[in-house]
């Protein structure tokens, strides 16, 4: 704007300069073009000359802007598509997020089909896919991708993004074989793709891989990628997995990598104990269990306490009744201070823990070791009497069937039929169960549609091989066995 102003002041400063010079020198100007002679003032020629002077300079602006013209056509045409583009584009997404996959599948398959943009295309080409994906199309979504995937080209940037959203598809189909093929170049060439490498992680659970959950649940936790709180779940329980497959050798480096507040949660420390235990090192196991059980006391801490040898039992003893005087109410933590007295043979003591447990919570373990016990101290009656109440509790925790179940389908079975034909002697007087009526119709059917052959000879019968003995079942089934007694004598 300041512009303007200046270059307006200059030119009215040299009209008015120009003005006064004229004004103060009069003269003619004469044009002479054989055979014509044109004599003006010289204000007039001045004012003639200002006016040929603009009058081609804004000709020469008009051929330049109809020369121009299909450029500033071709850019217009450009900015309008591409305006249209990015509102297709819009649309697509927002389709996406509010759950209309449908209407955004076509928004965006009409994008990947008209624009020419290569990072539009791309960007169409995997919304779509998604929205296919959360329909359920797989097939379609594959091609889509593909189409992505070819508007990508050589382009790193645009390969990347396509592999990354294409992996995690896969993941949600459990493909995490396939994801990982995808991931891995990505992870090797820079670890800036956080959420490639969460992708990566999450191949990685899926197939069990405990070594590459551990790593990259430590690098996503540095780098505060990843919650703190499934973070450290992930850890624990991919350490419980590399330490329930230690050797010797490994043992050091493996349990020195994990702090100190891991090495005391549940999971890890009963890892620990177990791999302690298989090398031979039930001090170190005992070590590793009480260190975990002085911060909580925890049930599946406690059994894994109590299973030992008698001379660990023992030593173990001291310090489970230690914890039993900050918890004496604890059932669990009184069942294992009876167990350790089992296995010490202080069989007293240990039924006065087993006492108070049972007192407690009756549960399945109690029950058990009460059984144990009163079998050791040769008490059948109450021994039998406590397994069953283990028993019964352990049907308590299956699931009930409230009808009988139907007998097994055994028709196309022809060793079966061969069996039902050898038959000589009658069955046990078994009393008909709630599903003979099946059975019933299933063997006369069975015997309508199979022909007997001749009775054959005692001496020519096959005695059956061991294989099908130990296979079939030979009791007599109720209503099928007695059936066909009752027609072989009748026959008879």
């Amino acid at each position: 704007m300041m512009r303007s102003w200046i270059w307006t002041l200059i030119l009215l400063a040299a009209a008015v300069a120009l003005a006064l010079t004229v004004h103060d020198h009069g003269g003619n100007v004469i044009i002479v073009a054989q055979p014509w002679r044109l004599e003006l003032s010289l204000p007039l020629a001045v004012v003639l000359m200002l006016v040929a002077f603009v009058a081609l300079h804004w000709l020469l602006r008009l051929l330049r802007w109809m020369g121009n013209s299909p450029d500033r056509l071709r850019a217009w045409r450009g900015r309008r598509a591409q305006r249209r583009d990015v509102e297709l584009l819009e649309r697509g997404w927002i389709n996406v997020l509010e759950g209309r996959y449908v209407q955004a599948e076509k928004d965006l398959s009409s994008l990947l089909a008209r624009t020419r943009s290569a990072d539009r295309k791309v960007l169409a080409g995997l919304s779509a896919a998604r929205a296919l994906h959360l329909l359920g199309e797989y097939v379609r979504r594959d091609q889509t991708l593909q189409l992505a995937q070819d508007a990508a080209g050589q382009d790193g940037r645009l390969r990347q993004a396509v592999d990354t959203v294409t992996a995690e598809m896969l993941l949600d189909q459990n493909r995490a074989q396939e994801a990982l093929d995808l991931l891995e170049p990505l992870q090797d060439a820079s670890s800036r793709f956080l959420h490639a490498t969460r992708l990566l992680l999450r191949a990685h659970r899926q197939l069990g891989h405990a070594d590459r959950v551990y790593a990259l649940t430590r690098l996503l936790l540095r780098r505060s990628a990843i919650d703190e709180t499934q973070a450290r779940l992930f850890i624990c329980e991919s350490a419980a997995q590399r330490l329930d497959v230690v050797d010797a050798a490994g043992w050091d480096a493996l349990w020195g990598d994990l702090t100190a507040d891991e090495r005391l949660t549940p999971v890890v420390a009963l890892a620990g104990a177990r791999a302690q235990a298989r090398l031979g090192r039930p001090a170190e196991a005992a070590r590793i269990l009480e260190a975990a059980l002085n911060r909580q006391i925890d049930d599946r801490l406690l059994r894994a306490y109590a299973l030992c040898d008698a001379e660990q039992a023992r030593q173990r003893l001291g310090h489970a009744e230690l914890w039993l005087k900050s918890h004496p109410d604890h059932a669990g933590l009184l069942a294992a201070l009876g167990q350790l007295c089992l296995s010490a043979q202080l069989w007293g003591q240990g039924a006065h823990y087993l006492e108070r447990s049972l007192a407690l919570r009756a549960d399945i373990h109690i029950h058990a070791l009460l059984g144990n016990l009163h079998d050791a101290l040769g008490h059948p009656d109450q021994a039998l009497r406590h397994w069953r109440q283990a028993c019964e509790a352990a049907d308590a925790e299956l699931p009930q069937i409230q009808r009988p179940l139907p007998a097994a389908d055994t028709r196309g079975d022809p060793q079966f039929l061969q069996g039902l034909r050898d038959v000589d002697a009658p069955p046990p007087d078994v009393p008909v169960a709630a599903s003979g009526a099946y059975l019933q119709d299933a063997a006369d059917e069975i015997l309508e549609a199979v022909p007997a052959p001749a009775a054959p000879s005692s001496a020519s019968r096959p005695a059956p091989s061991a294989p099908e003995d130990d296979y079939f079942d030979t009791a007599p089934i109720p209503g099928v066995d007695m059936s066909l007694t009752s027609d072989r004598s009748g026959q008879k």
